[in-house]
């Protein structure tokens, strides 16, 4: 079976999936797997293990600046092996909903916010930061809001937008294939990290 494999590390919840045929055949959570060691790596090639994976999508962030590399890594790695392909879309494309609007808001630390506005599965706009001041204004009203990072600002979401704050979620790699699937101009060929702030010098 030829199929591409969907991984996504951008959260403590490490997850993989394989898409073949246009749609999603299997999908798994990757439980147990050590994040600081390379069990994980392992752990996804036994769940792909008899397909011939002629593509990798990795799942870029914004999250784990750690985990997003090693996916990045063993996916340049596994592609250098076998001369399959290699993209990349931002995690919170995971949430791209089929029709209607959400907000992907996460937290960017220091007081600040990053966002991700979909129109169905289009993601308008790409990433962009915003303060606390500026969080409810960058958001349409009406708009559904959803988090990966509920435990830490959960409670400042719920009191800034009310009713539609929709509470946490977990982007997985299920999610950013059938987005993927939805609207394959999310794909990057040349996947980096998604970087909220330039780097210091």
């Amino acid at each position: 079976m030829k199929a591409e494999l969907f991984v996504d590390r951008s959260t403590e919840v490490q997850s993989a999936a394989l898409v073949a045929d246009g749609r999603v055949v299997r999908e798994t959570t990757l439980d147990g797997a050590d994040s600081r060691s390379g069990d994980w790596a392992a752990k996804v090639r036994d769940f792909a293990a008899g397909a011939e994976i002629v593509r990798i999508v990795v799942g870029t962030g914004p999250g784990s600046f750690a985990g997003i590399r090693a996916a990045l890594a063993f996916a340049q790695g596994y592609a250098i092996g076998s001369g399959c392909e290699v993209a990349g879309l931002p995690s919170a494309c995971a949430f791209a909903p089929a029709s209607g609007s959400l907000a992907v808001v996460g937290d960017a630390r220091r007081g600040s916010f990053w966002v991700a506005l979909f129109e169905g599965p289009r993601l308008d706009g790409g990433i962009f930061l915003t303060d606390g001041e500026g969080l409810r204004k960058s958001v349409p009203d009406g708009t559904k809001v959803v988090t990966p990072d509920a435990r830490r600002i959960g409670d400042a979401l719920g009191s800034t937008f009310g009713e539609d704050y929709a509470g946490g979620a977990t982007p997985t790699a299920g999610g950013l294939a059938r987005a993927a699937l939805a609207n394959p101009s999310l794909l990057a060929p040349e996947p980096l990290p998604v970087y909220l702030s330039p780097a210091v010098r």
